[in-house]
């Protein structure tokens, strides 16, 4: 199994990007996955998380302003960031846990990221 992330551009106070995270090598529809962040200087946090029944959860900070989902048709988790604001300058993770039927069971899989920043 890997995922690779794409989407993180800079963007201005206020805009929006979709971040993709690709999955090889398994029915990732399978698996509970879900989008981290860290910014510089900080501990990464898991910022939402998404179920293979469709189930979705977000950290505060977030809520209302990102969306979690998933392509199905081409193997990709996307998160839908809307109202950019400074405190969301990161790198984005996307991680798969392994279920069995999609990577061993427990076991963490980690994309490399992609850089999301903002300018005022």
């Amino acid at each position: 199994v890997s995922l690779v992330e794409s989407g993180g551009d800079s963007v201005q106070t206020g805009g929006s990007l979709k971040l993709s995270c690709l999955v090889f090598g398994c029915t990732y529809s399978r698996a509970s996955m879900a989008w981290f962040r860290q910014a510089p200087g900080k501990e990464r946090e898991r910022i939402a998380r998404i179920e293979p029944d469709g189930t979705t959860y977000y950290i505060a900070s977030v809520e209302g302003r990102f969306t979690i989902s998933r392509d199905n048709n081409k193997n990709t988790l996307l998160l839908q960031m809307n109202d950019l604001k400074d405190e969301d300058i990161a790198t984005y993770y996307c991680q798969l846990r392994g279920s069995g039927y999609c990577g061993r069971y427990g076991q963490v899989y980690w994309g490399k990221g992609t850089r999301v920043t903002i300018s005022s």
